[in-house]
């Protein structure tokens, strides 16, 4: 079994995204779907949970060669998603799924799929599509555990962003399994490379966030394309009318199964989050550092060039820290986390990816440095601290922008997350004063400090000099020139909508929908893309690639207009120059988009087309 493409640099791990849902998370949308912590299993603990495993998914009418896979990824006992999904699907009918992400729904419908596939046909049998390229690697990482133990069966991820060769050679090897998001797959019905005529399976994954990001035009075409007779899961975290009308139009007579969603994170996870301008990052962290207590601490960013910024900024500033990151070799990657083992390193900077299996036992404390991409992964991310029984703290940072996605982790997590006050100038000083005391009270018993003693006796007896004055002396040495106390320079503070926190309220007690207070267009600015209508470019193809490969969201677009060679669009002010740095090699139809902001004068308004209406992107 293979799958194609893992883009993930130098790091090739073992652990599947579907085996990290359960693990990480003992207290998960469902407490019994693992066994609690056992994220790095023992050989005994393996066969246990083997055994175990088979007894529980022997009655979902699942072929001996998927539970020997099921029994090898270490599942107990399945999740009440696939404990209802799972014999519907083996019966060969259509399924509407609602639960929330996390519930283990991915092997919801990975095993049936598998159960199913014929490895000697070589062309694409089932298709999954996701809205993000994330969920997209994290869904086809889930099929690729499951399908160790079959041999021939392949599969292959295509989205956005990446390099067409290596998706053009899956295919031509023929990949039974395609992972992709909507405007990477239409690429390749439109280019003729992927053919659907004989497809027996289509899964829709989350799919009320893929009409969101406004891809249902995007779904609807692929759909056209996939023949009459075959079997369609639909899986939501919510049901929307427009859901309702697609399940009636492309589902046969399907089965509702829905699932609730419990308490996700462990209760003995304190979870808190700093509102911050993206420019005062890294001064509120060195602060946030300055005043708690840790042991070790990891700190998760959106990416690669991020993590060695922050860890070198860090590391200049006193903090013993590294990165880890797809770019590591995982010799390198070893060697680190070892020290973070040891206690030879204290902070560990890294990506989700390269985050992946990683347990620590002296993680006390875990740091959202950017917000991640979607709630699934800060789940798996906290989940890091807080094992075993064990205390830990969640500490996330949320720009002014990003307080919407804040409220979705709320409510996904089924936890009221308390807003922390940024440490003040005074509190800082007298840590540092604490802390000096303390280092001056650990160097007493040295066994150097005897033949320093008599130095300092020497250096008084013959320079008249008073035993404070050496010892000022010596602590000014120690700094370096550095000052010891910080100076009183206040951070900026972030533009608060009152209205904003009202709505949170509301949403977490269930009485709002969570859509945000509409933003006026003072909050964006324009930026031109060198595609356009003669590109035959769709609004749902310009949100998909800008959102997956800039890791934005589908709040943070404002108007798009398309004209027949550039296209318009809103994005907001301030875009962290990261976010532009990830686009540059973004294509669109097979051209670069290359982004840049827009300094002409706007297109006659009676000319564009790509006006929001009604929460959907429309030509």
């Amino acid at each position: 079994m293979s799958i194609t493409d893992n883009v993930t640099g130098g790091v090739n791990e073992p652990e599947d995204f579907n085996k990290s849902e359960s693990q990480d998370n003992s207290q998960g949308a469902t407490k019994d779907t693992r066994a609690a912590n056992t994220s790095e299993d023992t050989g005994a603990e393996s066969q246990d949970s083997a055994n175990d495993n088979s007894q529980g998914f022997a009655h979902l009418g699942l072929p001996d060669k998927i539970l020997e896979a099921v029994a090898k990824v270490g599942f107990t006992k399945p999740s009440p998603i696939q404990e209802e999904t799972i014999p519907i699907l083996m019966e060969g009918r259509d399924v509407v799924g609602l639960a929330q992400t996390g519930t283990g729904k991915t092997a919801a419908f990975a095993l049936p799929v598998l159960s199913q596939i014929d490895a000697k046909a070589r062309h694409p049998q089932a298709l999954v599509l996701a809205p993000t390229r994330e969920l997209a690697l994290q869904v086809a990482d889930s099929f690729q555990s499951f399908a160790e133990t079959l041999k021939g069966v392949e599969v292959l991820p295509i989205y956005g962003g990446q390099a067409y060769g290596i998706q053009l050679s899956g295919l031509r090897r023929g990949a039974q399994v395609i992972v992709g998001t909507p405007g990477r797959v239409i690429d390749h019905l439109e280019k003729g490379s992927l053919d659907l005529s004989q497809l027996q399976f289509l899964v829709l994954d989350e799919a009320d966030e893929m009409l969101n990001m406004g891809f249902q035009e995007d779904v609807e075409r692929i759909l056209e394309d996939t023949p009459d007779r075959k079997q369609v899961a639909l899986f939501s975290a919510t049901m929307p009318n427009a859901i309702r009308r697609l399940s009636k139009r492309y589902l046969d007579n399907p089965a509702e199964v829905t699932v609730k969603s419990e308490r996700r994170t462990n209760d003995n996870i304190t979870q808190r989050f700093l509102l911050i301008p993206h420019r005062a990052k890294m001064d509120a962290f060195t602060r946030i550092l300055e005043v708690i207590n840790y042991d070790a601490i990891i700190v998760f960013c959106r990416t690669k060039h991020e993590t060695e910024e922050v860890a070198e900024t860090l590391r200049d500033r006193g903090f013993s820290a590294a990165a880890i990151n797809g770019d590591i070799a995982q010799a390198q990657r070893e060697r680190t986390v070892d020290q973070l083992k040891d206690g030879r390193l204290d902070i560990l900077v890294a990506t989700d990816v390269a985050a992946r299996g990683l347990d620590v036992e002296r993680i006390t404390h875990v740091v959202n440095f950017d917000i991640p991409n979607d709630t699934e992964s800060y789940v798996h991310r906290i989940g890091r601290t807080g094992r075993a029984g064990r205390s830990g703290e969640a500490i996330l940072f949320v720009t002014p922008r990003e307080r919407r996605m804040l409220r979705s982790i709320e409510r996904v997590t089924n936890a009221r997350l308390e807003e922390m006050d940024l440490p003040s100038v005074d509190e800082v000083n007298e840590k540092r004063k604490e802390k000096f005391a303390q280092s001056i009270s650990n160097s007493m018993d040295n066994k150097q400090a005897d033949f320093f003693r008599s130095l300092v006796r020497k250096y008084s007896e013959d320079n008249n000099a008073a035993m404070d004055d050496i010892a000022a002396a010596l602590a000014v040495m120690l700094q370096g020139g550095k000052n010891f106390l910080m100076e009183d320079k206040p951070l900026p503070k972030p533009k608060r909508d009152r209205r904003d926190d009202r709505k949170r309220d509301r949403d977490f007690k269930g009485g709002g929908k969570g859509r945000g207070p509409k933003r006026p267009d003072g909050d964006f600015e324009t930026y031109r893309l060198d595609v356009g209508k003669r590109q035959n470019v769709r609004p749902g193809a310009i949100v998909g690639a800008i959102a997956n490969e800039g890791g934005l969201s589908a709040k943070d677009f404002g108007r798009i207009t398309i004209a027949v060679g550039h296209t318009l669009v809103d994005l907001p002010k301030n875009l962290d120059p990261a976010v532009l740095d990830r686009l540059k090699d973004t294509r669109i139809s097979g051209q670069l988009i290359n982004i840049q902001k827009d300094t002409g004068r706007p297109p006659r308004r009676d000319h564009g087309s790509g006006r929001k209406r009604g929460g959907r992107w429309r030509d």
